[in-house]
């Protein structure tokens, strides 16, 4: 089966690196022009020039994803360059604690939640009324495993990745038939963002894996591009788990 994304056209958060930029170049390979966001223009240009060197199929918008005026001048400024807007990957994150939920301070914990949780709304809600509730779309959510179970550092990250799992639910809920909206949980991914989980002990944590690897952002950026074509085109709602099968590892480990 091909998928394909010819003559779609996509917005993707978070878009500069890691899993954002893979799925972003993964669309264009697949036929969508794209547009990418982050906070930084320059690394905005660098990701631009790795998807498409003739700037053709790619433009960037450099924005803080927690601020709902910027999602809504990024979906001026795809249609204004496209004409279109029928994909959105809710892709941007932070998580600028670690440690246990008592002692996280209010400033951290509004962060968090302000561009995990609520940006994801203000994004999706901008590309609905700018152009999705009139001509149809496919929303993408990047939630997290982390969202669908407990572990001990990133408590508060994964409260905002179990909203981001709920908000998929209600949203495909509230905006189909026309829009259809669903969310992958990555389990661990070799990424700058989740460096601090991987750099020191990744063979030890292959190692509790099923699949006996860390993923890649390749590995993410394949199930999304098939959520955002036709070829799912009957599933809505869904939480699609890539983790290498983290979530079925019993608290023994494996042998």
């Amino acid at each position: 089966m091909d998928i394909r994304l010819d003559g779609k056209v996509g917005l993707v958060t978070g878009g500069s690196r890691g899993i954002g930029l893979e799925i972003a170049k993964l669309m264009v390979e697949s036929g969508a022009k794209v547009m990418i966001v982050s906070r930084k223009l320059d690394s905005l240009k660098q990701a631009a020039q790795e998807i498409d060197p003739t700037g053709e199929s790619v433009a960037t918008f450099a924005a803080n994803t927690g601020d709902p005026e910027a999602g809504r001048a990024a979906v001026e400024a795809v249609l204004e360059r496209f004409s279109s807007l029928d994909l959105l990957v809710n892709n941007a994150a932070t998580n600028p604690y670690f440690g246990q939920l008592m002692d996280i301070d209010e400033s951290r914990a509004s962060k968090t939640v302000q561009v995990n949780q609520e940006g994801v709304l203000a994004w999706t809600q901008a590309c609905w009324h700018g152009f999705m509730r009139d001509n149809g779309g496919v929303v993408l959510n990047m939630a997290s495993v982390g969202g669908l179970s407990v572990e001990w550092g990133i408590g508060y990250y994964n409260v905002t990745k179990a909203a981001v799992i709920h908000m998929t639910q209600q949203m495909a809920g509230e905006m189909g038939p026309k829009v259809r909206v669903n969310a992958i949980a990555p389990g661990l991914v070799r990424t700058a963002f989740a460096k601090a989980l991987w750099e020191t002990n990744e063979e030890a944590v292959a190692k509790r894996l099923p699949l006996r690897r860390i993923g890649e952002p390749s590995d993410i950026a394949k199930t999304a591009v098939f959520l955002l074509s036709d070829a799912s085109g009957w599933t809505t709602g869904a939480t699609f788990v890539v983790d290498g099968g983290a979530l079925v590892v019993p608290s023994g480990g494996i042998t």
